[in-house]
């Protein structure tokens, strides 16, 4: 694998170090994330999403949900069980994880749900006032002073 040095686009750039991370840490991992457990991520309106993950033989309270730094970190500790069972075959994966998914900027959790086995994390991108379009206003000659108007048929990025 090439290793590719980032340290010039620190020098040059203001302001984009979270980028510049993120690029860093994808292209220096050499261990593959890891598959367990299985998850779905979908986008279900135009600034929504939803991350579905398959948690079968944890209750709710052996689940953990986490917004830090960025980042949304999922963990799972199974309660120590009590000798008295006898398994024949267990296919069920209880064994302990934690998931960590980068979020992007403006994006935070509106909510959790365990419902049938499966974690259902809600997540909305909300851009701020400051960064969406707005059409700035033309004076004329009799009228000097501009005003911004807050642009109706723009869309929110």
């Amino acid at each position: 694998m090439r290793n590719y040095d980032f340290s010039p686009l620190y020098r040059a750039t203001v302001g984009f170090d979270r980028i510049a991370d993120l690029m860093d840490r994808v292209l220096t991992t050499d261990v593959a994330q890891p598959t367990y457990p299985p998850y779905n991520i979908e986008k279900t309106d135009e600034n929504a999403y939803r991350i579905s993950i398959a948690v079968a033989g944890f209750s709710g309270d052996e689940l953990g949900v986490e917004v830090k730094d960025g980042a949304l970190i999922v963990t799972a500790r199974k309660a120590a069980e009590d000798g008295k069972r006898t398994y024949l075959h267990r296919g069920i994966a209880t064994r302990a994880f934690e998931r960590r998914f980068a979020l992007a900027d403006h994006v935070r959790v509106t909510g959790a749900a365990h419902v049938d086995g499966m974690l259902h994390i809600d997540l909305a991108r909300e851009v701020p006032e400051a960064l969406k379009p707005r059409r700035i206003e033309i004076a004329g000659q009799n009228n000097l002073e501009a005003k911004a108007v807050e642009d109706k048929s723009a869309t929110a990025v």
